[in-house]
């Protein structure tokens, strides 16, 4: 695919198991698109040569010059933006510090910036999705865990080390039977609004009554089961994703103080059940918010394709 563009963008989106990578102009139009294992190479020096040898050939291939790409970025876990290092982060086969930037930049000779895959998302809705033409906006990814993001007045809230806006650790149940988090405490919106937290959701409506349901049927089941038999009018499925609404919506309220957004973008796997969830949200938004934010806050899903988001909103850190 030829392009008269001179700048095009390397978006990376480093995963746990995959790596993707996509070439980017600056109207968000991804050219090629690859991917390497993450886990797949004994050193990092090794990911770092094989990716760079998979993005030359996904160029060649698409008949792009490597000498067009301007900059690169990259969305990965526990990354520092201020130092492009990765401090922290467990699911990744290196040992931290990973100086990360610094060596994709020394490999392709070309300037890398990094973020939180959570922020790297925000900054792509920023430029590229249901966030254009938005200066304030909470951004919150729901998949395997909570992943959040803030712009404010049109910038990104990193906070020290990158680590502001950690919005699936802040506790939303306060009981004493709320769920222990991975993070250690207990309650916190990821024990609950995850892929395993609806999976616990519904075990737990199955536990406590006796109502039909699919999910009585199956030796075990996820969030995507559940969402296929909501879609039935299932009523334990139904009311999982009600349970999980209202909470999203009690915590969306709460966080509205602290930024006054105009609107929350939802991304992420789950929200291809946000429908089950949206009057749920609402209703319990609308309930807990302090009374001076009423109607002006919107709730939107993103507008990127799911399986392009990490790679527009990667190479969105570099444009």
């Amino acid at each position: 695919m030829q392009t008269t563009d001179n700048t095009l963008i390397l978006g990376i989106d480093l995963g746990g198991t995959n790596t993707v990578f996509g070439i980017v102009d600056s109207d968000g139009k991804i050219f090629c698109r690859g991917h390497i294992p993450t886990n797949g190479h004994l050193t990092f020096d090794e990911f770092i040569s094989s990716l760079h040898s998979a993005v030359a050939d996904s160029m060649r291939d698409s008949g792009l010059d490597f000498s067009q790409l301007r900059a690169i970025g990259i969305g990965a876990p526990c990354i520092n933006p201020q130092t492009g290092v990765i401090e922290g982060a467990v699911n990744l086969p290196w040992p931290s510090p990973i100086h990360l930037t610094e060596e994709l930049s020394k490999r392709f000779g070309i300037p890398a910036f990094g973020e939180n895959d959570a922020n790297a998302a925000a900054i792509g809705e920023m430029h590229f999705g249901a966030g254009r033409g938005l200066d304030n906006f909470i951004m919150i990814t729901l998949g395997t865990g909570v992943g959040g993001a803030v712009i404010c007045d049109g910038r990104l809230l990193h906070g020290k080390r990158g680590l502001a806006a950690e919005l699936g650790h802040i506790p939303i149940v306060h009981t004493s039977e709320a769920r222990q988090c991975n993070c250690g405490r207990k309650g916190c919106l990821d024990a609950y609004a995850t892929a395993r937290g609806i999976v616990a959701t519904a075990k737990d409506l199955l536990n406590e009554s006796s109502v039909e349901s699919l999910l009585r049927n199956l030796p075990d089941f996820d969030a995507r089961t559940i969402g296929e038999a909501a879609a039935t009018g299932d009523r334990i499925a139904l009311e999982t994703f009600r349970i999980t609404g209202e909470l999203l919506g009690r915590a969306c309220a709460d966080f509205t103080a602290f930024s006054s957004p105009e609107a929350f973008i939802f991304f992420g796997g789950i929200t291809g059940s946000f429908h089950l969830m949206h009057d749920a949200i609402i209703k319990a938004f609308n309930e807990n918010l302090l009374w001076v934010y009423e109607g002006q806050v919107d709730f939107r899903q993103s507008l990127l394709p799911q399986s392009d988001a990490a790679i527009l909103g990667a190479a969105a850190l570099a444009l």
